[in-house]
């Protein structure tokens, strides 16, 4: 039976790198490469389209960057603005059709109706979509569209004419118009699962939509293989529930850094980054673990718990009191990181049960149960004045 076209998605194109571009029109037309941290040992988190004709892409090392592409321009991510800029590019996609949901903060998704399934109407509607952007938030910023039968062909028909893309899969033409593709290109598919693919016998996209359900089952190692194989043709599923369950960063340190004393503004530097994030998101942290890698000898982490929080001096308390508690403090670091897990919004936190005396909830962890109602306001207020500086 022909399926309908029932989801439009929207992925801005090198989002991190765009919004760099934007901001500063000496980038426009030139590779930039954004960092999370300036540092020659750290890697790209996005890179532009400039930047990736010379194959720098995600993950690449700033250093190996700079040799690839002469003359890359590094930045440092500004969460901030890419999160205000978000915002914008879903009000102008709302301005066209209703955002059914924001995956990430470069991807969206919209249902089409019924009276908006006919292709005609739908590439209409993806063309006003770019103007909008285009107008309403920066030309800088490109956004490739994809319509399908579900959310995942929708997905990849946004992939498949990037950048400033609009494509459009309808069911006549599957699975073939899927063929020309790598198995890594499509979304769900990793090294380890290619590896299981081949060793399954998929080497190509075409052997991955010609194998059965069962086969696509056993080849995967579970549920998702059999879930791919409607997904392929057309069908609609549930989403499998999921939710967020951590945040954080690492770095790995250069071999001048590598010393107690100077690894511990490196830490220091990506819990402000974290706690900026977390704010930024919304959300609360009610545990901390500490990563360090050692230059000899096996890597150590330790985490503590606290009173649901996103103040960023409550959580460094934290974090000092399990630095002092590392194993041989003397020891060389190789690598750094800081993970905020048991995320939870503020409105879905459940207030403590016991509390003391000035009404706040006690945190022996982090030794912050005794703050009053003044001193949380100070923080926040500190956290805003932090937040908007680092945003400029």
């Amino acid at each position: 039976m022909e399926r309908p076209l029932t989801a439009l998605f929207v992925d801005c194109d090198s989002y991190f790198a765009s919004v760099e571009q934007h901001l500063d029109p000496a980038l426009r037309g030139r590779p930039v490469g954004v960092a999370p941290v300036m540092a020659e040992t750290s890697c790209c988190i996005a890179a532009s389209y400039e930047a990736k004709a010379f194959g720098v892409k995600t993950g690449t090392r700033i250093s190996d960057a700079r040799v690839m592409c002469p003359g890359i321009v590094i930045v440092e991510a500004k969460p901030p603005e890419y999160l205000r800029l978000h915002h914008r590019i879903i009000e102008a996609v709302e301005d066209c059709i209703h955002v059914e949901a924001v995956l990430s903060i470069d991807e969206m998704w919209a249902w089409l109706p019924l009276n908006l399934r006919e292709p005609a109407t739908v590439e209409a509607i993806g063309r006003r979509i770019k103007a909008t952007v285009a107008r309403e938030v920066s030309p800088v910023i490109k956004v490739s569209i994809g319509a399908g039968p579900n959310k995942y062909l929708a997905k990849m028909a946004s992939k498949m004419r990037k950048p400033d893309g609009l494509f459009i899969i309808e069911h006549h033409q599957l699975p073939g118009v899927l063929h020309p593709l790598k198995l890594r290109y499509l979304t769900g598919i990793g090294s380890s699962t290619e590896t299981r693919l081949r060793s399954a016998g998929i080497r190509t996209v075409e052997g991955l939509c010609a194998a059965t359900k069962d086969g696509l089952h056993r080849a995967w190692g579970g549920v998702m293989g059999g879930r791919l194989w409607h997904l392929l043709r057309g069908d609609e599923i549930p989403d499998l529930p999921s939710n967020r369950k951590s945040l954080g960063h690492s770095h790995v340190l250069p071999l001048d850094s590598r010393v107690p004393e100077k690894a511990w503004p490196v830490l220091c530097k990506l819990l402000h980054k974290a706690c900026e994030r977390l704010r930024a998101e919304h959300l609360l942290t009610g545990s901390l673990t500490l990563q360090l890698g050692f230059v000899r000898g096996p890597s150590w982490s330790a985490d503590a718990h606290t009173v649901e929080t996103d103040s960023t001096l409550a959580l460094m308390h934290l974090m000092e009191r399990l630095w002092h508690g590392r194993p041989e403090p003397g020891c060389r670091i190789l690598k750094v990181g800081v993970v905020l897990t048991r995320l939870c919004e503020p409105g879905n936190l459940t207030p403590q049960l016991f509390q003391d005396g000035d009404g706040a909830g006690v945190d022996v962890a982090a030794g912050t149960g005794n703050e009053t109602e003044t001193d949380i306001e100070k923080h926040q207020r500190l956290d805003a004045a932090i937040d908007k500086l680092r945003a400029h």
